[in-house]
């Protein structure tokens, strides 16, 4: 009795450090598939303008810590495309307007690596407000479809490739007659969702218009074809979501599919189209949305 008991134990303890062992085992082999689940390395993220205001272009760099796929960048719902730079970078865009609430904006970086979550504080800022009034005829002009639909189709536009490089170019000499952002009251009535979608230049009819960066003309519009209210338009993509219309001219130099060089005359001065007298109208789309042009001016913006 004393063997078959001293063998009992035996066997216990034998089974008590077999399962011991086995759960041990067990444990260290979930603990290295959770590590080798859960990203090991975060995304490094810088934001500029470290301090922008409503109209800005946000430019979010994201260095990975090891190679792989395009990172995302998403803020308020809305996923923005990263184009890869030198030194297994990536970069995207955000763009700002005077339509968006100042505060606190959140940008969250996802990929393959651990997901960041970034907030930067956007500014408020002061636009002007001007009061027109229309008389009947003007009142009730309005686009045609295909005008729209030319237009959102340059919006739409997501080139991979980048075409322009450094600042921007002033497109004509003569002076800055309204500025981005500008509110209205139209006959008394405030346009709520309207906002001066560019930067306008006054010259005589004529003066040349020069393309502010590289890029492919991808829209020519006439007044002809149904552009009503832009006028004859010049449509031009500088890639990866970066567009720049000119609208009201008197003259179009180009055709769509040619290249054009920053400096390069486009056209002419006009005032065709929803136009009070010869002037150009420069608007610049990232991503969709018209965005304050004279940073790109007074900064590269990469």
């Amino acid at each position: 009795m004393k063997v078959f008991s001293n063998l009992q134990s035996i066997w216990v303890n034998s089974g008590r450090q077999w399962r011991q062992g086995f759960l041990g085992i067990v444990a260290i082999a979930l603990i290295t598939l959770v590590a080798t689940l859960r990203p090991a390395h975060a995304y490094e993220v810088q934001i500029t303008p470290t301090s922008p205001q409503l109209g800005d272009t946000l430019s979010v760099l994201v260095q990975p810590a090891r190679t792989g796929p395009s990172p995302v960048v998403t803020v308020k719902g809305q996923s923005y495309p990263t184009y890869a730079l030198p030194g297994n970078r990536f970069r995207a865009l955000v763009p700002t307007s005077p339509l968006d609430q100042p505060g606190r904006l959140t940008l969250q970086v996802s990929g393959q690596e651990e997901t960041r979550n970034l907030a930067v504080e956007l500014r408020n800022r002061s636009f002007p407000v001007q009061r027109i009034t229309l008389s009947p005829s003007r009142a009730g002009l309005e686009g045609t479809d295909y005008e729209f639909g030319r237009m959102d189709e340059l919006k739409a536009l997501r080139t991979p490739t980048k075409f322009w490089n450094g600042p921007m170019s002033r497109p004509n000499r003569g002076r800055v007659s309204s500025e981005y952002g500008i509110r209205r009251y139209y006959n008394g009535e405030f346009a709520q969702d309207y906002y001066h979608r560019g930067v306008d230049y006054a010259d005589g009819t004529g003066s040349p218009i020069l393309a502010p960066a590289a890029g492919r003309i991808v829209l020519v519009g006439r007044v002809q074809d149904g552009f009503t209210l832009n006028g004859n338009t010049i449509g031009i993509d500088h890639g990866q979501g970066v567009a720049s219309v000119m609208i009201h001219l008197s003259r179009i130099d180009v055709r769509e599919g040619d290249f054009v060089q920053p400096g390069q005359q486009i056209g002419a001065m006009g005032d065709t189209g929803f136009a009070t007298g010869p002037n150009l109208h420069w608007g610049l789309y990232v991503n969709g949305v018209s965005v304050d042009p004279v940073p790109w001016r007074n900064s590269s913006i990469e």
